[in-house]
């Protein structure tokens, strides 16, 4: 039962961030129905936002990659001990 109030409230969630139809005007094609607000005012937007996702996806490579094969040998070393747990 818990699941499915949870799950449930997380759909309803998500239904919040679709956008009303007066923001859907407002966008350029691709994002019509995804956000909410005044689109995109010039072409650099598009450029930070891809620099922005390019910098995360890699952060996120690095972290797991330093997770999976951490390069200290050291058998006391922090990362160990939370490995082994």
């Amino acid at each position: 039962m818990k699941r499915i109030i949870v799950t449930t409230g997380l759909c309803m969630y998500a239904l919040a961030g679709i956008a009303c139809e007066a923001c859907k005007k407002q966008q350029p094609k691709f994002l019509q129905g995804i956000t909410h607000g005044a689109g995109p005012d010039s072409n650099w937007d598009y450029l930070i936002v891809a620099v922005m996702v390019l910098i995360t996806v890699y952060t996120l490579y690095a972290t797991i990659q330093c997770f999976i094969k951490p390069a200290e040998s050291n058998a006391l070393h922090i990362k160990r001990s939370i490995l082994e747990n």
